[in-house]
């Protein structure tokens, strides 16, 4: 596992299976929000080891619904597990089937918890100046997440797994997707966090676009 400090609060845990894994923590103010868990306990305890005795309550965010960001929701007691509204519902649709088909890369406990706090197309943490909005395209229930703080953008599977594949797996169609990398340009990010991606700069945008041309 590599740990990546992004500035002061924003902290990116890498996991390596057959692919990287990327589990993002923001450390508000108010919260510490924790996006996407991977998969499955086991790549939630270097996180809560790492935030130690900070004892703010934590906010856990679903970017989508697949398996490999959703398997270490069981992770916490009681939490305030936020996503799309149709992420609570495929997690309940599609669990059986991506257990059934993926089970070999869990990692420790998997246990299905589906989110608390559902919203349609945006959510705003004023204290800690975190922003939730919904942006399809890699599937219809992604979500992306925004510091406005510190300038850090997680935006789950929307930028492919590699510098190779930067175009991810759509599974809504090339227009919606391209419709929400257009949207990204106006967001204020300098640094990129995707699922499974290194960390990027606002220059992927022009290089998602001209693959998609």
């Amino acid at each position: 596992m590599k740990i990546t400090k992004i500035q002061n609060r924003n902290v990116v845990f890498t996991f390596h299976t057959d692919f990287d894994q990327n589990v993002h923590l923001i450390k508000g103010t108010t919260y510490n929000f924790i996006i996407d868990t991977g998969l499955g306990q086991a790549c939630m305890e270097p996180v809560l080891d790492y935030l130690g005795t900070d004892s703010k309550p934590i906010i856990v965010v679903n970017t989508h619904h697949h398996w490999d960001h959703i398997w270490g929701n069981g992770s916490f007691r009681n939490p305030i597990l936020v996503s799309h509204r149709l992420c609570r519902e495929l997690i309940q649709e599609k669990w059986d089937e991506m257990l059934g088909k993926y089970g070999q890369y869990s990692m420790g406990k998997v246990v299905q918890v589906l989110p608390t706090l559902v919203f349609e197309n945006e959510l705003y943490f004023p204290e800690d100046r975190v922003r939730l909005f919904y942006t399809p395209g890699h599937t219809i229930d992604s979500i992306s997440v925004w510091d406005e703080e510190e300038h850090v953008l997680n935006v789950g599977d929307n930028i492919g797994d590699s510098a190779d594949a930067i175009v991810p797996s759509i599974y809504t169609s090339k227009e919606i997707y391209k419709d929400t990398i257009l949207k990204y340009r106006d967001v204020e990010a300098n640094t990129w966090v995707s699922g499974h991606n290194g960390i990027c700069e606002k220059e992927v945008l022009e290089r998602i676009l001209a693959e998609l041309n």
